[in-house]
């Protein structure tokens, strides 16, 4: 297997731009149409998906120990679109073929083994890797909505409840799909483990969002949805050890970081916490109730409402972490931010450009649309290999 020969193919087969995924699904589904149920309604964002996640794999086939990191966990995530072995022969078939299709006089013998035991390779390695899943969690969980309740008009907290016990630490995300949606989107529970199970999701309806949609404006108390596996580490608690902190929260970025505020609580430690909660306007504060009542709780935490928006100086608008700044020197402490793509970005730049260093400042490094944990490693690189990080929260669908 030649990996420059692969590359050098591939960059080619890329080029052709949207063109390629629309081909590969195409076949797929006129070959094998079984395997159309897997998929979204709206196939857009998957074709971009599609194409990030064979690049990656490409430009790291000669990579082999990273790569195979990346393969096991997309072969484990994609249980929850029940895929199983007798898929990825088909899938391949019409890998093979989309690449002979825009090739063309370039697909030669010796490319086509090539990529056949490219391929190969990938899907055993996905193959065993959900296999082996499947003896540590199942591919989704089913649980009931207990809890509706509307904040806004884009804006719902659900309570549900999974049929087993769903583990997860404060921080990471769940994926949640709606029986009557084939997508799924991750949101991060507003609570920290409860002895009943239950998790507390904050969900803003996207533009376009069929998943977010659903859960707002669609639901009700007694629907089912599917939840899977939890995944993220970089808002764990335990990278902070037992420092004081700084959360720097906005929109239903605050879901997150109101379950951290809920494990500092649990631990019973003596660390301080400054809590700053940034919106555009005093009503876009959803869960002010909440806030308030873990403020008068807890002597440790500390809670300034930011308002973004000032009547007197119209242009400005002032964030969080402006605010943050303003009031104090909180070097010493670990910093979280949660929040929009645009909050976040502007939040970590602020704080480098203060002295505060990337290890001291967590967030999540996210790209527009939040797949799942190996497409968020293959966006996130691909990102910061042309601007930056890449960070998202609420326009995944939060």
């Amino acid at each position: 297997m030649d990996a420059a020969r692969l590359k050098q193919s591939w960059s080619l087969v890329a080029g052709h731009g949207d063109e390629v995924p629309l081909y590969f699904y195409s076949t797929l589904f006129l070959a094998h149409p079984e395997t159309r149920q897997m998929f979204p309604t709206n196939m857009a964002g998957q074709r971009d998906r599609l194409v990030t996640a064979l690049g990656h794999i490409v430009s790291h086939v000669d990579q082999v120990d990273r790569l195979v990191g990346f393969l096991q966990d997309l072969g484990a995530d994609h249980r929850k679109f029940a895929v199983r072995a007798e898929h990825y022969p088909a899938v391949g078939e019409a890998l093979l073929a989309t690449l002979q299709h825009f090739l063309a006089e370039q697909w030669t013998d010796e490319l086509a083994q090539d990529w056949a035991a490219a391929y190969g390779l990938i899907a055993q390695v996905m193959m065993e890797a959900a296999q082996a899943a499947e003896a540590v969690n199942p591919p989704w969980w089913v649980a009931e909505i207990v809890a509706h309740e509307r904040r806004a008009f884009d804006v719902a907290v659900l309570t549900v409840r999974p049929q087993y016990l769903l583990p997860f630490t404060p921080g990471q995300s769940i994926g949640v799909s709606h029986p009557s949606v084939r997508s799924w989107r991750y949101y991060s529970p507003a609570n920290a483990p409860r002895a009943d199970g239950t998790l507390e999701l904050h969900v803003r309806a996207a533009p376009g969002g069929a998943v977010s949609s659903r859960l707002v404006y669609g639901s009700a108390v007694g629907d089912r949805v599917h939840l899977a596996a939890p995944v993220g580490e970089r808002l764990g608690l335990w990278a902070a050890g037992s420092s004081d902190l700084l959360l720097l929260a906005s929109g239903t970025g605050w879901a997150p970081v109101k379950a951290l505020v809920e494990q500092v609580a649990a631990e019973g430690s003596r660390r301080r916490v400054d809590l700053y909660v940034g919106a555009r306007s005093p009503s876009e504060f959803y869960d002010s109730d909440a806030i308030d009542k873990l403020a008068s709780s807890f002597a440790w935490l500390t809670v300034t409402y930011v308002v973004g928006a000032d009547v007197h100086r119209p242009g400005e608008f002032v964030q969080a972490v402006d605010r943050a700044l303003a009031d104090g020197d909180w070097r010493s402490r670990h910093v979280y931010v949660c929040g929009s793509d645009e909050m976040v970005s502007h939040a970590v730049q602020t704080l480098a450009r203060a002295g505060y260093h990337e290890g001291q400042v967590h967030h999540e490094g996210l790209g527009t649309q939040w797949y799942g944990p190996a497409w968020r490693t293959a966006v996130q690189q691909s990102s910061e290999g042309r601007t930056g990080p890449a960070v998202a929260n609420e326009r995944r669908e939060r």
